[in-house]
């Protein structure tokens, strides 16, 4: 963990440049617009150790797939979202000599991330022959223009006259350094290069996607000379040269704007045409206004997603983080898009989907977004239905399996014991439909949506079980849970808990629709060809699963045999031992009783309402100490828990984990890329564990309590057409409903009614 950034809390400031922590920074200043995003990298040349970075939502290259040892079932391919045009790409030349900040002399060095406004300002001074020259450079990637972004670049020298060489340049030659066998996933199409703009149309490999990237700039300097550049030895380059001399004290700025368009919007012979317009409308419009309008796109999310923290800026400036990378990520203007857990800010993990955004993502986007936004989330694995159905087939079952990483439904992942036995991810998928419902009111999803994508994956358990006639239940053999540190496990309680609630959740849902639509319902029979007897055999399962249980503690096991491994807690562990991951090998890791992620507990948290707190509480005990937390998704769920159980401290301890993670470079490997979908669990972790917020039989509940640290914290929630703003301090909590219609809540088990006429404030 290491405290380089000063604390803002509307600000990530780098002050001072670190050249070994060039990568971490370049992730932590990652932009995004949903569209499209880039690291944090420099618009100059940079020579030292860096990952330029700029990646197009849904625009990947199928890489072909690396294992020791093939196995019937493996996908052919591991998506990768393709490293794209590099545009915000500026070469810089002062008499002559190239700005590199891995060689050159410089000073004043400052790195700004405005997560308020969404932009990254950089500001130095470069030292050259006794002649200071001052750069300074903000960019942004439009907020409600989402193909657009625009770059201004200010130079001023302080002391004489300089010749200036600016070359504001597009390059396709970029590699994404997560290749499989170092191919290049692109091929070159079309370029053109007219003084004052130009453009670049590549295709990827394979994906058969068209991005064209067009460019347009402007000078405050008309007496100037351009040359066009068409890349040395590089055929996938256009740029603009600019020559021209500068008075000592003079501003000379360029602004840059680009356009970025993909055959995924367009007709592929399009795409070329629209990036080009795009891009000369907005330097039309230029740079301000185009700014205006982000930064109020940006102060519409903010008042509808923001968090405010009173008496801790440290801690503010961490929920602030996470939530502005969460809304640059995922902005649901897409129903083909999804989240990947590095987001825009790094290639590991491909940039795809897992199950992380059915159960930490969805709650962040039902609360703080219009709900056609968490719907287009849902939809997003209804599409995939069919893929889900292939996978299933693939491995000899029924049903659907969901991939753990996927871009298109295919399965991505090549790590058997994934691929093949984390087969839990099909259950949060099932849920996620139940808290959409709970949460919208949105019964016409199931009916229309949800009953197809419930059944499979109810088919897929019923074949994935089997009945044990010596024990006379139901079991689920050879898996692998939440914990990735067991892998081929029988019986792991949290995969057979999820697959039995599906079940349930399924043949209820089918009775309702029988009973309310019964047109409907046997519409889906014929459909799904369902069969009376399959429909018996989910109810027979789910009555008769096995559950390991551990009698001395009085607690659920968390699979088959976990006693029988050498009962140490994580207070053992030396030092330099964690993270496991990196300094004990995989033989070491499988047989230790070390946790990776809440596993039980996750089930705990998904089903709360089956325990009592005497049970939770004995559960949680038990657990906690026994998990390293080397998952980014843990420490969350495990705050929330202590929050139910009044452990304040606990809980408040566990959130600071999450919530400064990649601020503080708590894993050693944010310089990957961030870890957005985590940064939803640091939500959940305030408004699920210190605000106690939940939903029951259409009514929603609070619990609020303030960590000892904070003066006090409010948030917004946004929930069926109505904006309520909940307001905690030392002595009351506050609740006041900004639109829509009057509501009945539940704070501290107290029922009460809330309208836009009158606030509620309660003492605690």
């Amino acid at each position: 963990m290491r405290k380089y950034f000063e604390v803002d809390e509307w600000k990530v400031i780098e002050n001072g440049f670190d050249k070994d922590y060039n990568r971490v920074t370049e992730s932590v200043m990652s932009l995004g617009n949903g569209h499209m995003g880039l690291r944090g990298n420099f618009a100059e040349k940079y020579s030292g150790d860096t990952l330029q970075g700029t990646y197009i939502a849904g625009v990947y290259y199928p890489d072909k797939t690396i294992v020791g040892w093939w196995k019937n079932g493996y996908p052919e391919y591991f998506a990768k979202i393709a490293n794209a045009t590099n545009f915000i790409g500026l070469d810089l030349k002062i008499d002559g000599q190239q700005i590199d900040l891995n060689k050159i002399e410089f000073s004043d060095f400052k790195r700004v991330l405005n997560m308020k406004e969404a932009y990254l300002e950089r500001s130095f001074t470069v030292n050259l022959e006794g002649n200071k020259v001052e750069i300074v450079e903000r960019r942004f990637l439009d907020q409600k223009n989402k193909e657009l972004a625009a770059l201004k670049y200010r130079v001023r020298s302080l002391d004489r006259k300089v010749k200036i060489e600016l070359t504001p340049y597009l390059d396709g030659d970029v590699k994404n350094e997560d290749a499989n066998y170092d191919e290049f996933f692109w091929e070159g199409l079309k370029k053109t290069n007219k003084k004052g703009k130009a453009s670049l149309t590549m295709k990827t490999r394979k994906s058969n996607f068209v991005v064209s990237t067009a460019m347009d700039w402007e000078l405050n300097k008309n007496d100037r000379e351009v040359k066009l550049l068409t890349g040395p030895g590089n055929e996938n380059y256009v740029g603009n040269k600019i020559t021209f001399r500068a008075e000592a004290g003079e501003n000379i700025e360029l602004n840059k704007y680009i356009a970025v368009c993909t055959s995924r919007d367009y007709q592929a012979d399009q795409v070329k045409e629209k990036a080009e317009n795009k891009v000369s409308e907005a330097a039309i419009r230029g740079y301000d206004e185009l700014f205006a309008e982000h930064r109020d796109a940006w102060a519409k999310i903010w008042q509808e997603s923001d968090i405010k923290i009173d008496g801790d800026p440290e801690a503010q400036q961490g929920i602030r983080f996470n939530i502005f990378h969460l809304n640059q990520t995922y902005t649901g203007h897409d129903p083909r898009l999804n989240i990947g857990p590095k987001g825009f800010t790094g290639e590991k993990y491909g940039g795809l989907t897992y199950w992380d955004t059915e159960a930490y993502c969805l709650p962040f986007y039902l609360s703080t977004h219009s709900e056609d936004v968490a719907r287009n989330l849902l939809l997003y694995r209804y599409r995939h239905l069919e893929k889900a159905v292939e996978n299933a087939d693939k491995l000899g079952l029924d049903g659907a399996l969901y991939p753990m990483v996927t871009i298109n439904g295919e399965e991505c992942h090549n790590e058997w014991e994934i691929t093949f036995e984390e087969i839990h991810r099909n259950g949060a998928i099932a849920h996620a439909i139940k808290d959409y419902v709970d949460y919208t009111g949105d019964d016409k999803y199931i009916k229309e949506y949800g009953i197809p994508v419930l059944a499979q994956i109810s088919r897929f358990w019923a074949d994935r079980s089997h009945f044990n006639p010596r024990k006379e239940k139901y079991m689920i053999l050879g898996v692998t849970g939440p914990n990735e540190y067991e892998n081929n496990v029988n019986n792991n309680w949290y995969t057979n808990r999820i697959a039995v609630w599906t079940l349930k959740y399924t043949l209820n849902e089918l009775k309702k629709l029988k009973e309310n639509d019964p047109d409907k319902y046997q519409h889906w029979l014929t459909e799904l060809d369902l069969k009376a007897s399959e429909l018996e055999l989910w109810q027979e399962i789910s009555e008769k699963m096995y559950y390991p249980y551990l009698d001395e503690y009085d607690i659920y096991a968390q699979q088959d045999g976990y006693l029988d491994k050498e009962q140490k807690l994580v207070s053992d562990l030396k030092e330099e031992d964690i993270p496991l991951h990196k300094n004990w090998s995989w033989d070491k890791i499988l047989r230790s009783p070390y946790i990776k992620q809440a596993d039980v507990m996750q089930g705990i948290y998904y089903f709360k309402e089956d325990f009592d707190q005497n049970s939770v509480a004995r559960h949680y005990d038990f657990y906690e100490p026994r998990t390293v937390h080397e998952s980014s998704l843990s420490p969350c769920i495990y705050s929330i828990l202590a929050a139910d159980l009044e452990r304040e401290e606990k809980a408040y301890q566990l959130y600071l984990r999450t919530a400064r993670l990649d601020l503080d470079n708590y894993n050693t490997d944010t310089d990957d890329g961030l870890h957005i979908t985590s940064m939803a669990g640091t939500w959940m972790s305030i408004i699920k564990g210190f605000a106690g917020f939940e939903i029951k039989n259409d009514e929603i509940s609070f619990r609020p309590f303030l960590p000892k640290a904070w003066n006090g914290y409010d948030f917004m929630i946004m929930f069926r057409g109505r904006r309520i703003k909940v307001d905690v301090c030392q002595q009351k909590v506050s609740f006041a409903l900004e639109n829509g219609n009057e509501i009945k809540i539940k704070v501290y088990d107290q029922e009460y009614y809330l309208n836009t006429e009158q606030d509620l404030t309660i003492e605690k």
